[in-house]
């Protein structure tokens, strides 16, 4: 289980300072605008793509329609 934690503010947890802020992550800015936001981080731990809360997960089947991530 995970505690809750802060996204937005001066308290953001350092996970989502990271994976929203294209200085740090090398990549893109990203937002998190409601609950189920997804990100997908490949297997050296780097910034793919983000995903509103309006795409299901079952629609990432493969790697081409991760690579259609909503922001790159």
């Amino acid at each position: 289980m995970a505690s809750k934690v802060q996204i937005k503010g001066e308290k953001r947890h350092p996970v989502y300072q990271w994976l929203m802020s294209k200085s740090l992550n090398g990549i893109s800015n990203a937002e998190v605008r409601w609950n189920f936001t997804k990100f997908l981080i490949n297997g050296e731990g780097q910034w793919v793509a983000s995903y509103p809360s309006s795409v299901s997960p079952l629609d990432l089947k493969s790697p081409s329609s991760c690579a259609k991530g909503i922001s790159v």
